[in-house]
């Protein structure tokens, strides 16, 4: 893949099913309530398509902190991949890694693929 070059999603787990060998960087935004349990099986979905992922919550609480969705950040954690918010209750209370929206900034640069929810 020529340096700097952006491919979709779909290519990058076609790529990485082929053996292509190549370890994308993914960043998963999650920007609503609504939207977390979404946010959170993309990002498991890349870790297992061997993807490197990064998933930030973004201004809110998660608001149902449940068994599953805890299995499934526990899952998360195993495999490698990172979660950050810049919610001071999802650190103290679920776990994440503190980022405030000037430090998620950079990495969304070295990210290959940026997966708004």
């Amino acid at each position: 893949m020529p340096f700097g070059m952006k491919i979709g999603y779909k290519d990058a787990l076609i790529q990485t099913e082929m053996g292509v060998g190549i370890m994308l960087k993914v960043a998963v935004l999650i920007n609503g309530v609504d939207q977390q349990y979404e946010g959170l099986r993309t990002s498991l979905g890349l870790l297992c398509a061997n993807a490197e992922v990064q998933m930030f919550v973004l201004h809110h609480e998660i608001g149902n902190m449940n068994a599953v969705y805890r299995e499934n950040l526990e899952w998360l954690d195993e495999m490698e991949g990172e979660y950050f918010s810049d919610n001071q209750t999802n650190v103290e209370k679920h776990g994440f890694k503190h980022a405030t929206i000037e430090e998620i900034a950079p990495r969304l640069k070295e990210a290959d693929i940026i997966i708004p929810f």
